[in-house]
């Protein structure tokens, strides 16, 4: 949490916006919200909070407003390349593991890896570092991953082994699902028992079935039209059989679906759902910057009915409206459905777009337009204020 500006009597803004994915981090975002008040109001005061969801840039914005600790580990990414992955230490003691540092969708699809051969073991050596390290509360952030195996790659890396016919081990990748016939769980990482786990995510869906994993984020992953339903059917097999080893129901539970089924097999493990948006908000101590604020600014790369579903910019309107803190949000692009955030507290949405303009143009010049549409939102607030207080 950074503070900036003149002090005295002059109102304070909170600058809490999402990253613009594919152009800027939430803290690039801030930082040029910060430019364009300083050109409506040079006096006013600002506290910038970078935010996220829980998906990928959960870590660096905890990290901006925090006194983390970071912490690397060599893990393997869902292609089954070894890359130095990092991890958070909180101050209270909690690991925070990002899916997307470990098993992330951009690395995947450069290496021409196909999902079906993808695996999430780079979650579980992460998870195993962090257990290595004497952490014993750890929350995992689930969102931009490349894998949809239901998280059997980091059950594997955990000492879960998946066994065919013969009782050999088979590989924990999708592709192989259907040859196994048993799931030992008697390797299983002992430290795991006395270790509260947190499966970090916004999304409900289930494992499997028209609302699981496959069917509704497979396609982004690369999954085609007529893979959904075999890969679905797989996922199926794979959590009876990781089911009945575990003793535990899980594929039906809200969340199951997040990151290709990674939430399945947290729950597996014990761990309990937690919203990403408000883990988010409360490690970085939003309520507390809240507490002084007139006004706050929040963003994303576009707005539409998605965002109402759980997203960072929803998150920061609801606590903002339980206080009474008008919110503008600044993003992207303003998209069908948005209308929707009035109802979680959203003042009044700005597009950094100045009239028709090409999406290469808009993300080549990101920070300028966004310096330029925040000042113009600052200054249509200051001229409502006129004569304020």
């Amino acid at each position: 949490m950074t503070s900036i500006g003149a002090k005295g009597e002059a109102p304070h803004i909170l600058l809490a916006p999402d990253s613009f994915k594919g152009s800027l981090t939430a803290r690039e975002v801030a930082e040029a919200m910060a430019e364009g008040v300083s050109r409506a109001y040079p006096s006013a005061q600002l506290t910038l909070v970078p935010i996220a969801d829980g998906g990928e840039g959960t870590l660096d914005a905890i990290a901006t407003s925090t006194n983390a600790r970071w912490l690397s580990a060599v893990v393997t990414t869902a292609s089954g390349q070894p890359k130095q992955g990092r991890f958070l230490a909180l101050p209270d003691g909690t690991a925070v593991v990002e899916c997307a540092e470990a098993v992330g969708l951009p690395e995947a699809l450069r290496s021409g890896v196909d999902v079906w051969h993808r695996k999430t073991a780079g979650v579980g050596e992460m998870i195993r570092h962090a257990l290595e390290t004497g952490h014993r509360r750890i929350a995992v952030a689930l969102g931009g991953s490349a894998t949809n195996d239901a998280g059997v790659g980091m059950l594997a890396a955990l000492g879960v082994r998946f066994l065919d016919d013969a009782d050999q081990d088979v590989p924990p990748v999708p592709a192989e699902f259907h040859r196994v016939v048993r799931v030992d769980v008697s390797g299983l990482d002992e430290r795991l028992r006395g270790a509260e786990m947190l499966a970090v995510c916004d999304v409900d869906n289930p494992l499997a079935g028209e609302n699981g994993a496959t069917t509704v984020f497979g396609p982004q992953k690369g999954v085609s039209t007529h893979d959904v339903s075999h890969l679905d059917a797989a996922l199926t097999h794979i959590a009876a059989l990781c089911e009945a080893a575990f003793g535990r129901k899980a594929a039906d539970l809200p969340g199951a679906g997040a990151a290709g089924g990674l939430g399945f097999a947290l729950y597996l493990l014990g761990a309990t759902r937690v919203s990403g948006i408000d883990f988010v908000l409360d490690a970085v101590g939003f309520d507390h910057a809240l507490e002084r604020a007139a006004l706050v600014l929040t963003g994303e790369g576009r707005t539409d009915a998605q965002s109402a579903r759980g997203k960072a910019v929803a998150g920061v309107a609801r606590r903002a409206k339980a206080r009474g803190v008008p919110v503008f949000c600044i993003s992207g692009a303003i998209g069908p459905g948005a209308e929707q955030m009035y109802e979680h507290g959203v003042s009044a949405m700005f597009s950094i777009a100045p009239g028709p303009i090409s999406l290469d143009e808009a993300v080549a010049n990101a920070t300028s337009l966004l310096a330029s549409a925040t000042e113009n939102a600052v200054r249509a607030w200051l001229a409502g204020r006129a004569g304020k207080p």
